[in-house]
């Protein structure tokens, strides 16, 4: 009796009585958190959140506590830039386990001020001059090692040679030597894990949210993936402790917070922590937007023609093309930009919440600790923001009149203010620099088995990428 008291109360008051019992959506859903946790679960949350955008509007309540914001002015009024006595809507605490919560993803705002500040001088443009050997050395073996791979007309899996390019790159920039998986061809266990579990970091963040939430994944949690992920932490640290030991000034993306450690300007947990999260961040979004981006190009001949005549006529030799020298291709960007609205490789939110004294969004009070959320790929695919949505159409980023009316602000695949991707471009030159060899050296086809491959990718916050398979036809240099 006491249970359906409690289940019958708590529906009245999150329909009549609840503080965001006036924003529109299903009502079931503003019920429970049952079904946004289902729907979270599926893999299709994206087309969902799409569809209940254009039913319910700009902003739609997707369960008893969270809002979901889909036009422009959101990404300002949730995450632009505040005045110092101004409180900020600072990431959602449930959404991070306590390790994230030492990275400058998942931190206050306090220490991701401190961290920004540090980790900053790896991304300059300083010290992407610095990088280049690195970067130029692991596009140039991809290169090498597709050529061994096609011989002979047969057909290569792409998401994993973009993954292990990645991968590899990273690991230099952060531990001081690659995983090893261009040299093996094949991912490291470390890179494994990371793949094998993006369905169950789905399904935690979805249990999360309900009460007893925590004690709730770790009874579910089998003891192999506990032992996997003490292994892997094991792994990292040994890396870490590798990196340290290096005695030379390396121009990485670590030099600075070891810097900042000897000072003790960071903790040894941060180091730890962010060396973990910069791994992942810059390389399984770079190897996911190569990916899409060649199936779209494999699947639009005139752009992908259009694009190799833009490098052709740019390069007179292979060798000129680096991690500097890419940056005059305004095609190519263009390219890219239109892969990152169709296929944006973070398409879910990121979710925020609201200050202990709430905050105005959109001219409407949102009281305190409101979660709040902005989808990448329902904005991205939103007919109202842009004409002919699912088409790939990097002229609509060229200034092309059909497209005058897209409202270019929605478009935000590297998020806003200061908590936007630290990495923006280091990660547009890094894509540059293997789509340019890439189209340089190939003509690319798609292989039948890859046939609708967008529309087969699953998401579970990231990606869950199928195979894809293209035939790569060595060009000859004129």
């Amino acid at each position: 009796m006491q249970v359906f008291f409690y289940i019958f109360s708590s529906i009245v008051y999150n329909l009549f009585l609840h503080p965001l019992r006036k924003y529109p959506g299903p009502r079931l859903w503003a019920i429970s958190q049952i079904p946004f946790s289902l729907t979270w679960m599926s893999g299709a949350g994206h087309k969902k959140m799409l569809e209940l955008h254009q039913k319910y509007g700009d902003v739609v309540r997707i369960t008893p506590n969270q809002l979901s914001f889909g036009y422009p002015e959101a990404w300002d009024e949730i995450m632009g830039h505040r005045k110092r006595d101004q409180d900020e809507n600072g990431k959602d605490p449930d959404f991070w386990d306590d390790q994230d919560k030492l990275t400058l993803v998942g931190s206050n705002r306090e220490r991701h001020r401190r961290l920004r500040k540090i980790l900053s001088h790896g991304f300059s443009a300083q010290a992407m001059v610095a990088q280049q050997a690195t970067f130029q050395r692991y596009a140039s073996l991809l290169i090498e090692r597709l050529k061994a791979a096609s011989d002979g007309g047969q057909a290569v899996e792409m998401t994993q040679w973009y993954n292990w390019t990645t991968f590899d790159i990273a690991g230099d920039l952060i531990f001081g030597e690659p995983f090893g998986c261009l040299d093996n061809l094949d991912h490291h266990p470390w890179v494994k894990l990371i793949f094998e579990h993006i369905r169950g970091i789905a399904i935690s963040t979805a249990v999360i949210r309900f009460p007893f939430g925590r004690r709730l994944i770790k009874a579910i949690t089998p003891r192999s993936v506990a032992r996997d992920i003490k292994t892997h932490n094991e792994f990292t640290k040994a890396q870490v402790d590798k990196r340290f030991a290096l005695q030379d000034a390396r121009p990485d993306l670590m030099e600075s917070i070891i810097k900042a450690r000897a000072e003790e300007q960071a903790s040894d947990g941060e180091v730890l922590a962010n060396a973990h999260n910069l791994i992942v961040g810059g390389s399984e979004t770079t190897a996911t937007t190569l990916a899409g981006t060649t199936y779209l190009l494999a699947t639009n001949r005139s752009v992908l023609a259009k694009l190799h005549e833009e490098i052709k006529t740019t390069f007179r030799t292979e060798d000129e093309i680096d991690l500097i020298s890419v940056h005059r291709l305004e095609y190519m960007l263009a390219v890219f930009d239109e892969a990152l609205r169709i296929y944006p490789p973070v398409p879910s939110a990121i979710p925020r919440k609201a200050p202990p004294n709430g905050t105005t969004i959109g001219g409407r009070y949102v009281p305190p600790n409101t979660i709040l959320g902005i989808w990448q790929w329902p904005m991205f695919h939103n007919p109202k923001f842009f004409r002919n949505p699912e088409s790939f159409v990097p002229e609509r980023w060229l200034g092309d009149p059909r497209f005058d009316g897209d409202r270019k602000k929605v478009f935000q695949p590297f998020s806003v203010g200061p908590r936007d991707c630290i990495g923006k471009n280091l990660a547009y030159a890094e894509m540059r620099l293997i789509l340019a060899k890439m189209v340089w050296n190939f003509d690319i086809e798609l292989d039948p088995r890859s046939e609708n491959w967008l529309e087969k990718n699953m998401l579970y916050f990231l990606w869950e990428k199928p195979e894809l398979y293209v035939r790569l036809t060595p060009r000859t240099v004129e």
